[in-house]
């Protein structure tokens, strides 16, 4: 079969990869790709996400079988519904209407809230001064999240009533009449945060049988902003069977029979990002799509076809999914400044050795074929080894053969640290 895939990201690299090695894939083409994917696939670098007409053009002139869309953006925009509605296309990624299970935080809360899934006490405010009243008088901490995409940057937790109205003051955005887009202010869960991946097909769900758990603060000790994600790893051993298995019954298979009953006809992943609390599994996030950067570590990790996966998910089959022993752990190079600004441009230097074991996410090549920045989040390295501490030892130590300024690029140095406080 023929496959496109939609995306330039870490996240779409790693797809790209499963794919290759996939027996029934004769052909990939990425759209637009990234320097990464050049040795591997066609890449359209030309092409934007966003331009409907030229993907579909491509599409049906290279007799694309599936097509994958990787990126949120995308498939906010529609593209699913395009690419299959005007011409047929095998899409696996979610159409507009389903895809708001990312792209509108407070159409997910309201969802989860009407079939009592569990999930984070929340309020949506779309009055600017009503927000601002609630922030004088609420009690810390809890979070504010902006309610659409936002790369895993629209989140602040609040501490204090001056952060809360600063907050707002980045966050809000009234308009004249002091209408702004809706703001979520929601309970702050206490306890560990992991990452699950689902493949979806209305009613039909199966989870990942591997645990992922990352890490959003830019610098280590979870200091800093929130980020797109500064790095991840897998298996989460200190995570049980058990607590996997209660967010499948109580969250991920009342969510498709939620959406199902909402009229919605999901055809995707699923990313849940969950918090295992005092009180259980509850829900703190959905995307319509592979996580970044846990879908380059989980997808590496699997040893079944990828193409056999997707067949088995359009047909509703029961399947299972074979994993690599051992752990795989993924550390993100970023350039300074990042997530607030970066700097195109920044020139990096490593071997085919690393490229093997990374996944490219912001790096362009110069017409002499040197890697420099265009993005933010640069590129994860990843390490694999039987043991956790193996993974962390082969990841950093990729890290090391890396040539780049430390002034101008920084990575966590604390990578699975939870992973190391119970192994």
């Amino acid at each position: 079969m023929n496959v496109a895939v939609i995306g330039k990201g870490g996240r779409e690299h790693a797809i790209v990869k499963m794919l290759a090695n996939a027996r029934s894939v004769k052909n990939i083409f990425a759209i637009p790709g990234n320097a990464g994917m050049r040795e591997i696939c066609e890449v359209m670098y030309r092409v934007d996400e966003d331009d409907f007409d030229a993907i579909a053009g491509i599409c049906i002139e290279k007799q694309v079988d599936w097509v994958i869309i990787g990126d949120a953006k995308p498939l906010s925009l529609g593209l699913a519904d395009f690419l299959t509605d005007e011409y047929g296309l095998t899409v696996f990624g979610p159409r507009k209407k389903e895809a708001q299970m990312e792209t509108s935080k407070s159409f997910t809360k309201n969802l989860l809230k009407k079939y009592n899934i569990p999930t984070a006490e929340f309020q949506v405010f779309v009055n600017y001064d009503a927000a601002e009243s609630y922030i004088k008088t609420a009690v810390p901490p809890y979070v504010i999240k902006k309610d659409g995409l936002t790369e895993g940057k629209g989140v602040v937790i609040i501490h204090s009533v001056e952060e809360g109205l600063d907050a707002l003051k980045i966050l809000g955005e009234p308009s004249k009449d002091g209408e702004m887009e809706p703001l979520i202010f929601e309970e702050y869960l206490e306890g560990e945060e992991f990452s699950l991946m689902v493949m979806v097909n209305e009613e039909y769900t199966h989870t990942f049988e591997v645990i992922a758990q990352d890490h959003k603060s830019a610098f280590g000790k979870n200091k800093g902003p929130n980020t797109g994600g500064m790095g991840a790893y897998a298996p989460v051993t200190h995570i049980s069977e058990a607590v996997r298995q209660e967010a499948i019954e109580k969250i991920i298979e009342p969510t498709a029979l939620a959406m199902v009953k909402e009229g919605l006809s999901y055809f995707g992943v699923l990313y849940l990002g969950a918090m295992l609390t005092d009180d259980g599994v509850k829900v703190l996030e959905y995307n319509a799509r592979f996580g970044d950067p846990e879908a380059q570590v989980l997808l590496s990790m699997i040893d079944s076809d990828f193409a056999s996966i997707l067949e088995h998910v359009q047909k509703k089959q029961p399947m299972k999914i074979d994993w690599k022993e051992g752990y795989t752990v993924g550390v993100m190079l970023a350039t300074a400044g990042y997530p607030f600004e970066y700097k195109r441009g920044i020139g990096i230097s490593f071997t085919d050795e690393v490229m093997d074991r990374s996944f490219i996410s912001g790096l362009a090549q110069t017409e002499e074929g040197d890697y420099i920045s265009s993005g933010g989040r640069m590129m994860l390295v990843t390490g694999t080894g039987m043991t956790i501490k193996e993974a962390l030892q082969a990841a950093y130590g990729c890290v090391d053969k890396i040539e780049f300024d430390k002034d101008e690029i920084f990575y966590r140095t604390d990578i699975a640290h939870r992973a190391m406080l119970t192994n």
